[in-house]
């Protein structure tokens, strides 16, 4: 054999340093899990810490003020879950809500008046609120896409607008006069009483939207607008057609909000929904969304909504004063932000 030839030596490879890329630093590992888990454990230690503080927590009675509370928020933040994870927001949610119920009650107590078919009546009016919230995300969506208009300034001047309207619906008065059906939907109960219809038509549309997320195309191409909108549209997926679907959703949600405030309360009042816009973003800020779009899921939006309501009923119960509520949400929202920010640098780092 030539002395050329040669026999290959064997390269012994370095051992992994804490610089290497495999390495994964141990702030960085804590930061992923703290991710995944923190909202949920924020939960569990209020109600924990509420329920020493006030051992009425435990009790059918707080469970069902809690859950009922929950309803319209956890409705509203589903479809601000989408919103925000394509990098935008909707501050109308909330006056939607409110103009949906109106609008129904109105065409129902007229149709009452007339026809005197609570059926016929209740099918008309669930229509005109569904209608009516699609219909106005549909024109926040339009709005956005076709005159290029960013999210905030539209759903902000929809806000605005959408409110005045309400008044304009009825002169600022309450309708009262509902169908017994419509009623009906927001008092009755499964499981004992342990189970309110809203609350179970919620945790319903929070599993089916959780699946459309998380497990279709559509949810595909919404985390891919947020992630980057550009390299989205340069693949060939039509973002502005998507976009409007986006906000068409938040607005039909919205409409499905104002059916179950109005039939829990049993009046449409020219109040309902305001700022409940606020509440919807902090409960899917807290969830683990990020406000810069890409990230986000239902089953963290329905955590954040829990703490949400959580905090607010345990604040109650150990007859802390109203506006430290206020207080005590926007110090989570301002935490949750900041945990957000610390895992993404984290992950850069």
């Amino acid at each position: 054999m030539s002395t050329s030839e040669t026999k290959p030596t064997a390269i012994a490879e370095p051992a992994p340093s804490a610089d290497a890329p495999d390495a994964v630093p141990l702030f960085q590992r804590f930061m992923e899990r703290i991710g995944q888990f923190w909202t949920l454990g924020v939960l569990i230690l209020l109600v924990i810490a509420f329920g020493i503080k006030a051992p009425s927590m435990y009790t059918k009675q707080a469970w069902l003020s809690t859950a009922t509370y929950a309803v319209e928020y956890l409705i509203l933040a589903i479809g601000q879950t989408f919103v925000i994870i394509t990098a935008g927001i909707d501050l109308s949610v909330g006056a939607m809500l409110g103009f949906s119920g109106m609008a129904g009650a109105l065409v129902a107590q007229h149709m009452l008046g007339v026809h005197d078919s609570s059926t016929l009546s209740t099918i008309v009016a669930i229509v005109v609120m569904l209608a009516a919230g699609t219909g106005l995300g549909l024109i926040n969506g339009l709005l956005i896409t076709r005159i290029k208009l960013p999210p905030f300034i539209v759903t902000l001047g929809s806000l605005t607008g959408i409110t005045g309207g309400i008044d304009l619906l009825n002169g600022g008065n309450e309708v009262s006069i509902l169908p017994n059906p419509i009623n009906a939907l927001g008092t009755d109960s499964v499981l004992n009483g342990w189970l309110p219809l809203p609350v179970l038509i919620a945790i319903v549309l929070a599993i089916v939207f959780g699946f459309i997320l998380a497990r279709t195309r559509f949810g595909l191409r919404t985390y891919a607008i947020g992630s980057n909108e550009t390299a989205t549209r340069r693949a060939g997926i039509r973002v502005d057609r998507h976009l409007i679907r986006v906000y068409t959703l938040a607005g039909f949600l919205a409409g499905v909000a104002g059916l179950m405030v109005t039939a829990n309360q049993g009046v449409a009042a020219p109040v309902a929904g305001q700022n409940d816009e606020l509440y919807a973003i902090a409960a899917v800020v807290i969830g683990g969304a990020s406000i810069f779009g890409g990230t986000g899921t239902i089953f963290g939006t329905v955590i954040g909504t829990a703490i949400l309501s959580v905090l607010t009923t345990g604040l109650i119960l150990t007859n802390v004063q109203t506006f430290w509520q206020q207080v005590a949400i926007g110090a989570v929202v301002i935490i949750a932000v900041a945990v957000d920010r610390v895992r993404a640098r984290a992950g850069t780092d």
